[in-house]
Formats: structure tokens, sequence, C-alpha cells
């Protein structure tokens, strides 16, 4: 067993001792539907079985990955009675507590998502459609993609010519700390740009992460 794999063992056996009332009051966009507890991360339906923890896919056969079973069990784990959104949407550094991350997430993350839109701009923009994205105003490929409907994601894609790169960022609503931990929120991140690619048809391009 991989160490991720132990984590997510690790945490659904968290699960089956969190008081699900609660998880239903303080989520709103979770329903319980037959055994399964189910929301959506990036459009796609999953479900977390009520006796046993296990998630599995509501509407298709495709693997779930480490990294989406942990953003969903941290939802779980971290979100507090008081988290809202606040529509104060901020680069990945000025959220609580993540600024000593900032490097390795412009590496592992920002600087291999523009790596592979680059020269793909319109590949992008279906990317972020198929995930339900919502078009944003302003210079450059902007939408705002629900993670989760209570944090929502925004993708910034500018294109390079002769004398810049690509260039990328993400943006947070400023309550996203107050829905998981930090740490996760750079999963959820990682995990939009393993589905965005995923979505575009492209090979992840310059990233150190293994999505597992």
């Amino acid at each position: 067993m991989s160490n991720y794999e132990k984590l997510v063992e690790a945490w659904r056996l968290k699960f089956l001792e969190m008081d699900k009332e609660r998880l239903l009051r303080i989520l709103p966009e979770l329903s319980l539907e037959g055994e399964y507890f189910a929301l959506s991360h990036y459009r796609r339906r999953f479900g977390v079985h009520s006796a046993t923890g296990h998630i599995v896919p509501l509407e298709d056969n495709a693997p779930v990955s480490s990294y989406t079973k942990l953003n969903i069990y941290t939802l779980f784990g971290y979100a507090t009675p008081e988290a809202r959104l606040t529509g104060d949407f901020v680069a990945f550094a000025d959220l609580k507590d993540a600024s000593p991350f900032k490097r390795a997430f412009d590496q592992s993350i920002l600087h291999p998502l523009a790596q592979t839109f680059s020269g793909k701009e319109e590949d992008f923009a279906r990317a972020c459609e198929r995930l339900g994205g919502r078009k944003l105003p302003g210079s450059g490929m902007k939408y705002e993609v629900d993670a989760f409907l209570c944090m929502p994601v925004r993708f910034l894609f500018w294109d390079g010519d002769e004398e810049f790169p690509a260039q990328a960022n993400i943006l947070f609503d400023r309550s996203a700390t107050d829905f998981t931990h930090v740490e996760s929120v750079v999963t959820v991140a990682s995990e939009g740009m393993f589905y965005l690619a995923e979505a575009a048809g492209l090979e992840l391009k310059g990233s150190p992460l293994f999505r597992p």
C-alpha cells in the first residue's frame, strides 16, 4: 500500500466517525442519495458510502484518484460551520498560512499548467467549459470552475508570444481555508490542473506531481 493509499484509508476511517448530520448542515451541496453521501468535484459526481466510507464515481466507471478522495475527505474534516463564500478572490499565497508553499505551488502547478496549454488557448477554454466553467471578463482566458460548490476556483491563462512565455494563475475565494486545510487547497488546485488537461485531451507538461 502506497503512502497515499494509507492516507486515504486513514481518512476513510475518520469519515466513519464523523457526525453525518453535521456534514449535511454545514455543506448544503452534500446530499444523501440512497446509501451514498453525494457531491460533485470539478463537475464529476461522487458518492461516499454511508456504511463503509468508500468513495465511488456515481455517473461513470473511471478510476478515482487518491487526490480526489483526499479532497473530499478533507472537505468533510475541515469545513467549519462559520465558513461562507466571500466573493474576494486571491492568489494562493494570499490565503491564510499559504505563503510558505508558494514556491512549490508555482513550480508544480502554475508553471506546468501554462506549459501544457501554451499555444492552445482554445483548448484551455473548451476544457474549462467541459468542467462547467463560467467565462469571466478581462484580458486572457479566465474561467470560474467549481472544485466544490463551496469552493469556486478561477483559472487564468495568458498565451505566450515571441517575447513572453505563456502564463497561468489560479485564484481562490478567501474562504477556501475555512473549508479545508491549506495544504489540501494545493491538492484541489492540482486536481483542477489534471482535470483540465484530461478534458482537453492533453498530456500534462513539466509537472513533478504524480497523480495517484
